[in-house]
């Protein structure tokens, strides 16, 4: 199993509650991907199994961790 972790740069919205000029950090966390899904669809209940151009996806609307794709 392998997760990338990502730490990136953004500017800020038009409508921020922070000073203007400062950036924003925001933690980005990339799908899983595994040979096997079948016990990454078990793992929380509102986890959908699709399949989108040849591939296959676990997506999870309301918890975004549990994202993965099989490859």
């Amino acid at each position: 199993m392998t997760r990338k972790v990502h730490i990136i740069m953004v500017p800020p919205p038009k409508e921020a509650p922070f000073p203007k000029g400062t950036g924003a950090i925001y933690l980005v966390i990339v799908m899983k991907i595994r040979n096997s899904l079948k016990s990454l669809l078990k793992r929380h209940r509102d986890n959908r199994l699709v399949r989108r151009k040849g591939r296959i996806y676990i997506i999870n609307k309301t918890n975004p961790r549990f994202k993965a794709r099989q490859g």
